[in-house]
């Protein structure tokens, strides 16, 4: 076991169990899995490698393999759990190929493997597996199934155990530091990339003594009129002064977030912006308090939604996601949503980015928190700072 690997053994086979055990209720003989998060999950395995084909094959009976790069097998070695042997490559000819895909290689390995006539699960609806590499396996392996896994891992990722939350714990930790700086540094006329530069500082950093890791999504700053659109980033002008600009981070330590959302007002805010943040912060801490295990997803929506309408607020988006191990493009899960059509059972040791943040016609504002389903009692929430707008005058 590589001494990089984040987990204990015990954990490792605790999620593969989980796993396995989804995979034999879907009639799953194989799984291939691409998703780097579902990957580091399942083995530990951790690289910026995530641009050319890779993934890990899950059988019921045998370890896991990771196949890969040839040059990105060297960082298999040092991350993952499994033995040597089960580190499998593919030649660099196969790379960004006109003539050649590297899922002809997987396909010989899985035959190899004694995988050619299996029902083979593939992470269809997933950022990192194209239509050409699901159209070539198909192509190079006529004898097997292909079956629709679409987040079969992600959802056995759930349910947190004691060993990610400590993790999460320490992410969070992050995450106020780098809102402890925005607060502190902002101010009328400082370029936003400067500002972003020392929120990266404080994110890698880190928070007691731990280090912080590349967060799965950049910082998000738009500002007055702008905040409207909930996902710009940051350029060089700078911050405008009788605004409010939203703050979207997360801390992250060994790929695990917790993100956090603030806003920031330099100057005096108008009323109607107050009453906001009054309705905001009353569902907010209505929906915390429905965020209980035996409750379901949509009664936090539905929680944070009711003092939302008492102010004439039309929210039309989910308000929340869960969260844990995460690469980019996205700290989410892709699971589980918080909102009125979403039943799902929240169960103890859930994790969520409870997110209710308001983008309207002209204007925006993120107050947000990363909360923990605990077995009694409403939800904990894993950052602790004011709940509340920061006036900067």
């Amino acid at each position: 076991m590589s001494a990089r690997t984040p987990f204990s053994q015990a954990e490792y086979q605790r999620r593969l169990a989980k796993v396995r055990a989804s995979m034999e209720e879907a009639g799953i003989d194989l799984l291939f899995v691409e998703d780097p998060s579902n990957m580091g999950w399942l083995t530990g395995y951790d690289g910026w490698s995530f641009y050319v084909h890779q993934g890990v094959l899950v059988f019921p009976d045998r370890d896991p393999v990771w196949w890969g790069r040839r040059q990105d097998a060297n960082g298999a070695y040092r991350t993952v759990w499994m033995g040597r042997d089960d580190v499998r490559f593919y030649a660099d000819f196969y790379v960004q190929s006109t003539v050649c895909h590297p899922m002809q290689d997987l396909a010989e390995l899985i035959a190899e493997l004694g995988g050619e006539r299996a029902r083979i699960g593939l992470e269809l609806e997933n950022y990192y597996f194209s239509a050409k590499a699901y159209l070539t396996l198909v192509e190079s392996l006529p004898g097997a199934e292909m079956i629709d896994a679409t987040a079969l891992v992600n959802r056995a990722r759930g349910v947190k155990s004691a060993e990610e939350i400590t993790f999460m714990r320490k992410a969070a930790r992050i995450s106020e530091r780098i809102v402890d700086g925005l607060v502190a540094r902002a101010r009328p006329g400082l370029a936003k990339n400067e500002l972003v530069a020392a929120a990266y500082t404080d994110a890698l950093v880190g928070a007691d003594g731990e280090w912080g890791d590349y967060p799965a999504i950049v910082p998000l700053l738009p500002s007055g009129t702008d905040a409207a659109a909930p996902h710009l980033t940051w350029d060089g002008r700078p911050l405008p002064d009788q605004a409010a600009t939203f703050f979207e981070i997360s801390g992250c330590y060994r790929r695990y977030h917790a993100p956090l959302c603030r806003t920031v007002y330099l100057g005096q805010p108008p009323d109607d912006l107050k009453r906001a943040e009054a309705a905001l912060v009353e569902g907010l801490e209505a929906g915390l308090d429905a965020a209980r295990a035996g409750n379901r997803a949509c009664d936090i929506a539905a929680a944070l939604a009711r003092p939302l309408a008492r102010a004439g607020i039309d929210r039309a988006a989910r308000c929340g996601y869960p969260v844990g191990i995460s690469y980019p493009p996205d700290w989410g899960e892709r699971t589980i949503s918080l909102r009125a059509e979403d039943t799902t059972e929240l169960e103890p040791g859930m994790t969520f980015h409870f997110m209710p943040g308001l983008w309207m016609d002209d204007w925006g504002l993120e107050i947000t928190e990363t909360i923990l389903i605990r077995e009694d009692g409403p939800a904990e929430c894993l950052c602790d700072r004011p709940r509340k707008m920061f006036v900067k005058d």
